[in-house]
């Protein structure tokens, strides 16, 4: 199983680890890992992989199997050898677009309170699908709404709760089309805010910023209807 620094600290650029195992694909397999694994719409990390005598470019990070994530070379290369140290670092530019995304969206699903049928990050844009039968009345106003959410600077925290937990409060699960990982006994909650002032609540597995104002101004795109339900809303970073 590969220890995911990134759920411990989302700011994490550049990270030892020692290599545990390389598969026939000629993906790289480390005991620790910085580089956030395909998955929830987020997509995986890309960068760099170095060692005594060796380096080489990282495309993306995918899920393996029994609780590993795979790091994918961007084209074949020398690999570093089994129990080989090795430094990691982040394509943090795009890495930390991903994170003001992701936040936002989570903001993005406070003003629109509908079900979240699917959903997709980019380092400049994002969307979220909706079970909404009817369009939106004032996207403006929405738009307004959110940045003025941003702008209240919440801190975004991370805890844990038990499966049995979680199963007795479905209504923090927002999501209709991907439901929170289980299995290991706990998922780990994102909150936005603070106790009263708590503007979110609810599971993710994904990187975020620590606070709010840290996604600076963002703006509502195109809104399609995608069948008799479901409205796709784009969201794209001014900056």
């Amino acid at each position: 199983m590969t220890k995911t620094l990134f759920l411990e600290d989302a700011y994490l650029r550049d990270a030892q680890a020692r290599v545990f195992a390389v598969t026939d694909e000629g993906g790289i397999i480390l005991d620790a890992t910085i580089f956030y694994a395909t998955g929830g719409g987020q997509p995986g990390d890309s960068g760099t992989l170095s060692w005594e005598g060796g380096k080489i470019d990282i495309a993306t990070a995918v899920k393996g199997d029994g609780g590993t994530i795979i790091l994918v070379p961007a084209e074949p290369n020398a690999l570093p050898p089994v129990g080989a140290t090795v430094t990691q670092s982040l394509d943090w530019e795009r890495r930390h677009r991903h994170m003001r995304v992701h936040t936002a969206l989570h903001l993005l699903s406070v003003v629109i309170p509908l079900p979240v049928t699917g959903g997709s990050i980019g380092p400049d844009k994002g969307r979220l699908d909706f079970d909404m039968p009817d369009a939106l009345d004032d996207k403006a106003g929405l738009e307004d709404t959110l940045n003025k959410l941003i702008d209240c600077d919440f801190e975004v925290s991370s805890e844990w709760i038990t499966d049995a937990e979680l199963a007795a409060k479905p209504q923090l699960i927002k999501t209709m089309s991907v439901a929170p990982p289980k299995g290991a006994g706990h998922v780990r909650l994102v909150r936005i805010g603070e106790g009263e002032n708590t503007a979110d609540l609810q599971p993710c597995g994904g990187t975020h910023v620590r606070f709010t104002s840290d996604i600076g101004r963002v703006r509502l795109g195109k809104v399609e209807k995608k069948g008799k339900r479901n409205r796709r809303v784009y969201l794209h970073l001014e900056g």
